[in-house]
């Protein structure tokens, strides 16, 4: 999880934040209307002081009991409404922002699972996770309290000053003398402190990262025994998150006491002051007592506009993290529920002089120059060393990343005048590491068609060859998997997958030849799987072993991002130095 900065509160930073009342503006008359219950809870506070300082001076009339019985009758009327008030404006704001933000949540995760590939492989899960949990949690507490807080605390300043003017203006001149200073002093201070727990705010998001990778790679951690160096990496990261927070927390507590010793400094001066005026008879005890309070109320106010400038800037600086997620352009997928027979696919697939590097590096040339030609239903197998560009042909074929215009064609049709979701609905890919959701085998097989019926996914188990090891457990379908799979074997894991394919019954199939990992008995049952999910169908194998593509209608071997040969087992067998044969050679040796 990484912590959001405080960001400079801009003109650009105020249009990032306002961009986000779009989601408040469906629920907008209950916002306003708790905006009115906060600015009556907020007068009636306003009134408080004076009504006390009336209740002080009561004594001075002939009809003291009647005075001090109308005026607390009063106090408790105000108190009673502000209760009331209060209540309303919490709940009001609650539900708006609680209704909102399960529509930002929404919308922040529906704009991330339709960006491209490309977006995901430049981030770290933790990181786009913070965006929808920490950050969207930030938004919550700034839209419920701190917005709110902010508003009551400029009401009571601007109304307390406005009574203490009333009150006495001399005094009233002479305690903001003493208290924007205070405050000027206290905001300098705050600055200095700031940079403190921005260090903590970003050694905590770093010890966070070392858990999150040391437990997804759990299992490399124990097969290397580096437990204990894994501890001794995360105590060091806390040890220094420690010392920089208790460095910080000195700073914090001597900005807490100057704070405290600025406000009570400044409310015995004003005291003092206008006690001097008492005794000239230019204010009377009540209105003394109405103006410290005040003082109390504007002092108390003022110092909090530091707090909730602060997580303002918070606020701004969330906003503008996660709508820069949503600067990034999605892909235009569509929702497809049962595909056209005019935009069926027959398998045909053909490169001219396919070029493509990865945008990360614009000068390395991934694939170069590619061009072939595969007939529907044609089993291709990809050749070649490691980093030849194989499974970035795979995954442009996909259109997991996007190659160039005209130089991709799917019947003769350019892949770019193809709607994604349509062309990627009648392609499948069965990688080597197959990655499962956490829940039953019945929900992962079914994930290639979500509405298959149980009986079209005991089916696609079947053909599978899944069946012989689902039946031995006690909960058949319902098994729960665990995370990514974990309960299965590798071979369980693979056939699972392939049932997946199976159910989404691809026009094109993509494997990255997922037996090279598995004994003999479970390589045989994928084997066998696999040889019945290619059957009418265009079939592009990612091959590791030389002896599964022996039967291939096309071998492309590809070396440094370049077609070098191209032809069936037979023909490249027979070529003079040729790299298949080195290849096969090396194998069967």
């Amino acid at each position: 999880m990484t912590e959001t900065n405080k960001k400079k509160i801009t003109k650009t930073g105020l249009k990032n934040a306002f961009k986000l009342f779009r989601y408040l503006k469906p629920y907008r008359f209950e916002y306003f209307l708790g905006l009115f219950f906060l600015f009556g809870s907020s007068l009636a506070n306003l009134a408080f002081p004076k009504l006390v300082g009336d209740l002080v001076n009561s004594g001075n009339d002939g009809l003291l009991i009647e005075n001090i019985n109308r005026i607390a009758l009063i106090l408790a009327a105000i108190l009673i409404v502000q209760a009331v008030f209060s209540y309303f404006r919490i709940v009001l704001f609650v539900n708006v922002t609680e209704k909102s933000l399960a529509f930002l949540r929404r919308d922040t995760y529906n704009h991330l699972i339709k960006l491209p590939l490309k977006f995901f492989e430049q981030r770290r899960v933790g990181e786009l996770n913070s965006r929808i949990s920490s950050d969207i949690s930030l938004l919550q507490e700034t839209l419920t309290s701190t917005l709110a807080e902010f508003l009551r605390q400029i009401i009571i300043i601007v109304g307390g000053i406005s009574w203490l003017a009333i009150i006495s203006p001399k005094l009233t001149l002479f305690m903001l003398s003493i208290l924007p200073g205070a405050m000027l002093l206290a905001r300098v201070f705050g600055r200095f402190i700031r940079k403190f727990s921005k260090d903590v705010q970003n050694q905590v998001a770093e010890s966070n990262t070392i858990v999150e990778e040391t437990l997804q790679g759990i299992q490399s951690v124990k097969a290397f025994t580096n437990e204990f160096f894994e501890m001794t990496r995360y105590a060091k990261r806390t040890e220094e998150i420690a010392e920089i927070g208790m460095k910080s927390g000195k700073y914090r507590g001597a900005f807490s006491s100057f704070i405290i010793l600025g406000l009570f400094g400044a409310i015995v001066a004003v005291i003092w002051k206008g006690s001097t005026y008492v005794a000239l008879g230019e204010l009377d005890a009540g209105e003394l007592f109405s103006f410290v309070l005040y003082s109390v109320f504007v002092g108390g106010s003022i110092g909090g506009l530091a707090t909730v400038y602060a997580n303002i800037q918070k606020f701004i600086g969330a906003t503008e993290n996660l709508f820069e997620i949503f600067d990034v352009e999605e892909e235009a997928i569509t929702r497809i529920n049962k595909l056209e027979d005019k935009y069926l696919l027959t398998g045909a697939i053909r490169l001219r002089n396919l070029t493509f590097s990865y945008p990360t590096r614009p000068d390395d040339l991934v694939l170069n120059n590619v061009s072939v030609e595969i007939t529907a239903n044609q089993l291709i197998a990809l050749v070649g060393p490691s980093g030849a560009g194989k499974t970035t042909l795979a995954s442009l074929i996909l259109h997991l990343h996007h190659p160039p215009k005209a130089q991709l064609f799917f019947d003769d049709k350019d892949c770019h005048d193809i709607s994604l979701s349509v062309l990627r609905s009648q392609i499948a890919l069965v990688p080597q590491d197959i990655f499962l959701f956490g829940g039953s085998i019945r929900e992962n097989i079914a994930y290639g068609k979500t509405n298959a019926s149980d009986n079209e996914v005991f089916e696609a188990a079947r053909q599978a060859n899944a069946m012989e090891f689902i039946d031995r457990f006690p909960e058949k379908m319902e098994t729960i998997v665990g995370e990514r799979g974990t309960q299965l074997s590798g071979g369980q894991r693979q056939r699972i997958a392939i049932a997946r394919a199976v159910l989404n019954n691809p026009k094109i199939l993509i494997l990255d030849e997922a037996t090279s990992s598995l004994d003999s008995e479970s390589e045989r049952l994928v084997q066998d799987a696999l040889e019945k999910l290619m059957k009418g169908r265009t079939s592009i194998v990612i091959a590791h072993r030389l002896a599964t593509i022996r039967k291939a209608d096309q071998i492309l071997v590809l070396e440094h991002g370049k077609l070098v040969e191209k032809g069936t087992h037979k023909q490249l067998i027979k070529l003079p130095d040729g790299i298949y044969k080195k290849l096969s050679e090396l194998q069967f040796a």
